[in-house]
């Protein structure tokens, strides 16, 4: 079964999308065809969208007519939405109208409000925090740990650079990362210069076939990217954790998300007050 899925959003789209995954996430044996619409913010721009999910909408069928999730706040360019030819999910109309009722208050319906910077110094942090973990990439900056919330560990490719970036820009977590590579291995200890860190470092580890994909897609038909390397070098990492007592997970079929997750409910960080 395949089906046409709208996010159309007045902002970036992103929480259409977001809540829109997780729930289209529970139909495993549907594919979705996604088309992302954002900054969908006057009724001209409402009524191409129409035309566009109804011409979808003819061409599939009735059956099978396309499924629209929306966060658009004005009620004009909304009713334009809801008229085409979809089965239409709205955001705002599903919780915020229960919740102005629970509360006993009018909501803003502001455009772009979900994603306007409500304070100035959270902001500030998770920005902070997106250029600490830049310069505190790849072990580039070791003295600098001590300013460090967390510091992940694990080999070239394991994925800690992206959740790295992730942690800062969402929870202004300061993140730095390190790679170990064949010549921390000698002796399945810690480097010196994370041993005085050790109670801030977490791991990563990966499949090494997913690890050898990944690599190559690098570094094709290289040493580094060979299966045998990525096995020799995941097995001393893993060993290394394990006799170091570091905190590891495998990522390899982990979203982002899901590891950024993970690892502040291991280690008990929360999110900086944003």
């Amino acid at each position: 079964m395949k089906r046409t899925v709208f996010f159309v959003s007045d902002g970036t789209g992103i929480t259409a999308e977001t809540l829109g995954h997780s729930l289209l996430a529970q139909f495993e044996n549907v594919e979705f065809e996604e088309s992302t619409l954002p900054y969908i913010d006057t009724v001209e721009k409402a009524e191409a969208v129409a035309k566009e999910i109804n011409r979808v909408a003819n061409q599939e069928g009735t059956a099978n007519r396309p499924i629209i999730i929306d966060t658009i706040v004005d009620k004009d360019i909304r009713d334009v939405i809801a008229r085409a030819d979809g089965f239409m999910m709205d955001v705002f109309e599903t919780f915020v109208g229960k919740l102005q009722t629970e509360l006993a208050t009018q909501a803003v319906n502001a455009i772009g409000k979900s994603h306007s910077i409500i304070d100035n110094k959270s902001y500030n942090i998770r920005i902070d925090a997106v250029h600490f973990a830049l310069d505190n990439d790849d072990g580039a900056r070791t003295r600098h740990y001590d300013k460090a919330d967390l510091i992940l560990v694990g080999v070239s490719r394991s994925g800690k650079t992206p959740t790295s970036l992730y942690m800062a820009l969402q929870f202004g977590i300061f993140v730095g990362n390190y790679p170990l590579t064949e010549d921390d291995f000698d002796d399945l200890r810690l480097p010196s210069s994370l041993r005085e860190h050790k109670h801030k470092i977490f791991g990563l580890t990966i499949d090494p076939v997913r690890l050898s994909a990944i690599r190559n897609e690098r570094r094709a038909n290289s040493s580094y990217a060979s299966l045998s390397q990525c096995q020799k070098e995941v097995r001393a990492v893993e060993a290394m954790f394990n006799r170091e007592g570091v905190p590891f997970i495998q990522a390899t079929h982990l979203s982002i998300e899901e590891i950024s997750t993970r690892i502040m409910a291991t280690v008990g960080l929360k999110r900086r007050s944003l």
